[in-house]
């Protein structure tokens, strides 16, 4: 199902020429797709919101992540579930502006039904231009028949040795039936590397399969070339981004929101603009440069306007979907291990 695209923002339609990597992704230049703007009260505001509520439990033991197997208790389970309402609550009311939203929980939210509730909830909402959740995929995935699939959107890690390969694939499946719009991912450790083959294998190229940098690896040129064989946009996540003082979409047209309404620019900066349910953040918007020295996170670099990120991604930055495919199978197999594989080119701008 496809809808038409808005013509602004991190959901506008593709660019006029593809994406893809070039081996030292550091291109500059805005692109040619701008993010949300901030325009007059009158006019209402066009605003991507990345919201992470207190929820720590996951129901995965991943060695890299330090939420592992975190269980939260009841009390503290019906308290995310509040902070929840009040924000699917508070973005339903927004109906003079226009609204993306990405969650970003600490633990698994589709296991909790108060999430699947307010992605369906929010994805009917005429104001609410796209609305997804990163997830390990874990839930079932029926629920999704209730929302707009022109509009919801998931962002799936694949995390080998903790679901059977067969289960996660066939979720996988469901969603393409369903027509429901999702990348896939994995975190890039040798032990991941043939079972993220095997999946690249399996999914149909136009599923992005993206591989996350592992936190404090460093990659060979031979290890980063066997990782950008899957996702040929993994240079831009091999090595942190310089961005003190450079442009950023954040705190001008993207803020990050916890479970208690605190506005900050991103989830990286703790430097508070303001409360969501008095509104006091909406004076504080405005353009910004970035004040840390690196952003080596997706969901935070993917917003500077130094990289061409938005216009690689222009349609899907909430989910993480490229406007075009980046990937095929070469005819020497579809797991991309031929080594004479070239990379897309780069959007320049």
């Amino acid at each position: 199902m496809s809808a038409d695209p808005p013509t602004t923002g991190p959901e506008a339609g593709p660019p006029a020429t593809g994406p893809g990597p070039s081996p030292s992704p550091t291109v500059s230049g805005t692109g040619t797709s701008p993010g949300p703007t901030v325009s007059g009260a009158a006019d209402g505001i066009d605003l991507t919101v990345l919201y992470r509520g207190p929820l720590a439990s996951c129901d995965y033991d991943c060695p890299y992540c330090p939420f592992a197997k975190r269980r939260d208790s009841g009390e503290q389970l019906r308290a995310d579930r509040a902070a929840l309402e009040r924000f699917t609550g508070w973005a339903g009311a927004q109906t003079g502006d226009r609204l993306s939203v990405l969650f970003t929980p600490w633990g698994e939210g589709l296991v909790r039904s108060w999430y699947r509730r307010a992605l369906v909830e929010l994805s009917r909402l005429p104001h609410i231009r796209r609305v997804a959740i990163q997830t390990n995929l874990s839930c079932r995935t029926g629920w999704l028949a209730d929302a707009d699939r022109d509009k919801v959107a998931l962002w799936c890690t694949y995390h080998p040795g903790q679901t059977p390969y067969e289960r996660f694939l066939g979720r996988c499946r469901e969603l393409s039936d369903l027509g429901v719009r999702f990348s896939v991912g994995v975190v890039g450790l040798e032990g991941h590397l043939e079972e993220a083959r095997r999946l690249r294998a399996a999914l149909p190229p136009e599923v992005y399969l993206w591989v996350n940098a592992a936190e404090g690896h460093t990659y060979t040129d031979a290890e980063a070339d066997r990782w950008t064989a899957l996702d040929p946009l993994f240079p831009y996540s091999r090595h942190p981004h310089t961005s003190a003082g450079l442009p950023c979409r954040t705190g001008e047209s993207v803020i990050s929101v916890d479970g208690d309404g605190t506005v900050r620019r991103c989830h990286f900066v703790r430097t508070e603009l303001g409360n969501l349910y008095d509104g006091g953040y909406r004076s504080s918007l405005g353009p910004r440069g970035c004040p840390l020295a690196v952003c080596d996170c997706h969901i935070g670099y993917v917003h500077l306007e130094s990289l061409p990120l938005y216009d690689v991604f222009a349609g899907g930055v909430l989910e993480r979907i490229p406007a075009r495919p980046v990937w095929a199978p070469t005819p020497d197999g579809p797991d991309g291990r031929a080594p004479h594989r070239r990379p897309l080119p780069l959007v320049t701008g």
